[in-house]
């Protein structure tokens, strides 16, 4: 039989075939050969001809040719599209080894595959801040875990955010998401509703900052703004984050109350009422929704944050326990651990750095809160925040289940 009539009707050789085996190892011999040896374009015909045969090869004979590629500095754009889409255990050898993938051939297959093919991509070394979020976008908590355990790994200020909301759900994805470079102190104080003690401990001891240097450069402007009748609400509200009196000096002179220490004392002889929980917040100089956030709260350490940042004593932060009718002894009639927590959390902050979450807390939950990022809320909508504002985004995250509920 003629070259040509052999041509004309190959029909499919057995999966054996000593001379496909032949044939496709020397193919992907000359694609490897050297530059020096071969140019761009006859590499990229002999991969476009690989190709072909990749395609109706077995799986033994693609796995030798994706680990005898895996290694190049310069791989076919066909050949690499083909095989990163091809079975875990064979786009895994490319993934792992070639260096010479780019941004959009992992970005393209990450789209075009599965959870397997994302989890090997996202332990990949060297992954850039693109492929990461592509990797994220589907929300699949193992691969953020698998991104977020790759110390390699480059996180965008919105992929660390979409990561945030995802640990909601995702408690086990907290520790990791702590130890991230990225993460910044909005993220940090969103998460802290949501994390277990240990990993408030830890945002407490590394996101809790002082405000020092803010009040260093802006002690002038207070003066300032007071002449002008504290007219503009921008430069107000801001300067409100930055000043070091916390407790509400107006709430106290309308009180019924002399101080704040008044009003907890009646609190934990008399017990917690909506409008003396509303007070205290007042006089803290926190909104009563903020307030009542902190006072919700089933941990406690949201409480010692409250009391330290306005200067109430262990005392206090033991009233303000009784009026909530939280337990203060275990079985055996020692402090209960909860509660030594919590008093453990008061001592260990400064009064700054705690006035700094407070006043965080306090901005996100109640001046960033507009009818709009209300409904927002209300429809569980992330993505209606401002990208540029870090109170709307903590504000959606922090009260989603308290306004579903």
């Amino acid at each position: 039989m003629s070259d040509d009539a052999a041509l004309a009707a190959p029909g499919p050789a057995p999966e054996g075939s000593r001379a496909r085996q032949a044939l496709l190892k020397r193919l992907a011999d000359v694609v490897s050969l050297p530059a020096s040896r071969i140019n761009a374009f006859e590499r990229s015909v002999v991969g476009d001809l690989l190709v072909e045969m990749m395609r109706l090869a077995g799986v033994d004979e693609r796995r030798r040719i994706a680990a005898r590629l895996a290694p190049l500095a310069e791989l076919p754009n066909a050949l690499a599209r083909l095989l990163l889409r091809d079975e875990p255990e064979i786009a895994g050898l490319l993934i792992e080894r070639c260096a010479s993938l780019s941004d959009a051939d992992l970005c393209a297959a990450a789209q075009d595959t599965g959870t397997a093919h994302r989890l090997l991509m996202a332990q990949r070394r060297g992954l850039s801040e693109v492929v990461t979020e592509t990797l994220m976008s589907p929300g699949e908590p193992e691969v953020i875990m698998a991104l977020l355990r790759n110390a390699t790994a480059r996180l965008s200020q919105p992929g660390v955010e979409m990561m945030v909301g995802l640990s909601r759900d995702h408690g086990e994805l907290c520790e990791a998401l702590l130890r991230r470079p990225e993460l910044r102190p909005s993220g940090a104080y969103a998460m802290f509703w949501w994390c277990g003690p240990e990993e408030r401990r830890t945002i407490l001891q590394r996101f809790a900052v002082s405000r020092e240097v803010m009040q260093e450069v802006a002690e002038d402007v207070f003066s300032l703004a007071a002449a002008e009748g504290w007219s503009d609400p921008v430069a107000r509200k801001a300067l409100q984050f930055i000043e070091r009196r916390q407790r509400n000096r107006a709430a106290i002179e309308k009180s019924p109350f002399p101080d704040l220490e008044a009003a907890v004392a009646v609190a934990g002889r008399d017990g917690l009422t909506r409008e003396l929980a509303t007070e205290i917040a007042h006089l803290s100089g926190v909104k009563p929704l903020t307030g009542a956030k902190i006072l919700a709260d089933l941990g406690g350490e949201p409480l010692a944050i409250l009391c330290k940042a306005t200067g109430l004593t262990r005392n206090d932060l033991l009233g303000l326990w009784r009026s909530l009718r939280r337990p203060e002894l275990d079985e055996d009639g020692g402090a209960h651990p909860v509660l030594e927590r919590v008093m453990q959390t008061f001592e260990m902050l400064a009064v700054d750095r705690a006035q700094t979450v407070l006043r965080y807390w306090n901005w996100a939950l109640s001046s960033a809160l507009t009818p709009r990022l209300i409904q927002a809320i209300r429809d569980g909508d992330e993505d209606a925040a401002d990208p540029y504002a870090a109170p709307e985004r903590l504000a959606i995250l922090a009260l989603s289940d308290d306004f579903r509920a």
